[in-house]
């Protein structure tokens, strides 16, 4: 790269809590962060999903370098020991480190990311490729513009796409047709969107502990509103392993809730559905009848999609990245977050050399950079971006694989799970 554009911005996409961990990470090493987000406010995803309490204090849940910016201002930190909601995550914690004097002059919302490239070079031009600043496309109501940035952070998340429904990985037959009647991730049961379903029969999809928060959420609208039926449908054959989490779990309200699933199950609360393999979604006289390969469900009247999320690398497109074939990681990052053989405690630390690709300067962090895997833990994140921005800084010294380095990840989730 040339000495003109190590003097250009690093562009980080996305101001939830990673991206403005890596804001505040690139000043901290003398940086430039310029920040997209495409939401109303930074943050604009933990709205969604603001009623679910997190299973880690707040002690888990900020980046030790944004905090030492709050700290020199009038902010008022939260008890390290006490469990977060993503609305508090978001209102004491996200929204104050955005409007800090040292970020908020480079946070662009209601702004979209549309395509990254390299300047003057596609996919397929090799010439100088590594002394081409990148190109970001964006678009707002002022129009579509081009800025031109040193090096790339994708902190952009999974929670606007969503896994389907069907068991072949692609919307079941019907899935798109009964959209209106689906719900995606964990809606506010409680609260907002309780009228959507009091008094109605639910179907909740997913295995995870989004599904048993959304689980708890239907049994005590129940007790307030008569005539609701609770299923749930599960891909395994039996629900045996609900409480999975050790007694001296670091998550005790993770484990809790696995408590309380178990007991509802044995009070006969919620209807189970095993072996399921969604490969038709029928609507009918205002009732969704879901066909799977072990048969048909009973119809219900709406359906909770909790079946995780997947990254969107369409934007990277005309980029050139290493990814892993199963879970859409980074390549040399996908072996250690593999689902089939970690969980949120075992997966190691790991940092640049991990999250790097062929084109050098791109980086994807957070839980996009998971790609399909629910292992997430949001303190891994922001030990990322500690290593991507110090990499960055100092590119001739990024070259020990921080697998090489590796500890058990801390026990963090977020968002009711591992993942989300």
């Amino acid at each position: 790269m040339t000495s003109n554009a190590k003097d250009l911005p690093v562009a980080v996409i996305g101001a939830g809590p990673i991206g403005l961990s890596a804001a505040a990470n690139l000043i901290d090493v003398g940086l430039t962060p310029i920040i997209f987000e495409s939401g109303n406010r930074a943050g604009a995803n933990l709205a969604n999903w603001g009623h679910v309490r997190m299973f880690s204090p707040w002690s888990y849940n900020m980046d030790p370098v944004a905090m030492s910016l709050l700290e020199n201002t009038d902010w008022a930190a939260p008890a390290p020991t006490e469990f977060p909601t993503g609305r508090q995550l978001l209102e004491r914690y996200v929204l104050p480190l955005a409007s800090h004097e040292a970020i908020a002059p480079h946070l662009h919302l209601n702004t979209r990311v549309e395509a990254v490239s390299r300047q003057y070079h596609d996919i397929l031009r090799n010439a100088e490729r590594p002394l081409a600043p990148f190109v970001i496309r964006t678009s707002n109501t002022e129009g579509e513009r081009d800025i031109i940035v040193q090096a790339v952070i994708d902190a952009s998340g999974t929670y606007q796409t969503p896994n389907w429904l069907g068991a072949h990985g692609i919307p079941a037959i019907g899935e798109l047709a009964a959209s209106q009647q689906i719900t995606y991730g964990v809606p506010d049961i409680l609260g907002a969107a309780s009228e959507r379903f009091a008094g109605r029969s639910v179907l909740v999809v997913g295995g995870g502990h989004s599904a048993f928060n959304a689980l708890q959420d239907l049994v005590k609208l129940s007790d307030q509103s008569e005539g609701m039926r609770i299923l749930w449908g599960v891909r395994g054959s039996s629900v045996t392993n609900i409480v999975r989490s050790p007694e001296n779990d670091e998550l005790q309200e993770r484990r809790r809730l696995e408590i309380y699933i178990q007991k509802l199950l044995t009070e006969g609360r919620i209807e189970v559905f095993t072996d399921l393999a969604i490969e038709n979604i029928r609507t009918e006289n205002g009732k969704l009848f879901v066909q799977s390969r072990s048969g048909q469900l009973p119809p219900v009247d709406q359906l909770i999609a909790a079946t995780g999320f997947r990254p969107d690398l369409a934007l990277l497109s005309e980029l050139r990245t290493s990814l892993d074939p199963a879970t859409e990681s980074p390549a040399d990052l996908g072996p250690l977050i593999d689902p089939n053989l970690h969980t949120c405690g075992s997966v190691p630390e790991h940092g640049s050399a991990e999250l790097s690709h062929p084109e050098s300067g791109l980086y994807i962090v957070g839980i996009k950079s998971y790609g399909r895997a629910p292992t997430f833990l949001l303190k891994t994140g922001y030990r990322q971006v500690k290593s991507v921005t110090t990499a960055l800084a100092n590119p001739k010294d990024n070259h020990l694989p921080a697998a090489k380095r590796t500890t058990p990840c801390d026990a963090l989730a977020v968002n009711g799970a591992c993942s989300q």
